[in-house]
């Protein structure tokens, strides 16, 4: 990964406590996975920054390998890496 894209994925992830990179945005998610995660985080009142990974073919690869997660949406929460759809969803469901 080139230096300039681990620089802003890591600045990106900074920006805000919570940080969303999904497919679409919170006001119009692109799949059902990006939807979930969106729902959850705005019925927990959460205030996030969404990242529409559609827009930028170099960061959506670059994340896979920032992250070492191949799907979306990919949840951050200080910095680190929360997970997925799945991950979200267990989380909320045990609270």
């Amino acid at each position: 990964m080139e230096p300039d894209l681990r620089q802003r994925i890591v600045k990106t992830i900074s920006e805000k406590k919570v940080v969303l990179f999904m497919k679409g945005s919170k006001n119009f998610p692109q799949c059902g996975f990006s939807a979930q995660v969106v729902s959850i985080l705005r019925n927990k009142g959460v205030d996030f920054l969404d990242v529409n990974i559609l827009t930028d073919a170099d960061l959506r690869q670059g994340l896979k390998e920032f992250s070492n997660w191949p799907t979306f949406p990919q949840l951050y929460v200080d910095g680190k890496l929360v997970g997925g759809c799945d991950i979200v969803r267990d989380l909320e469901q045990s609270g």
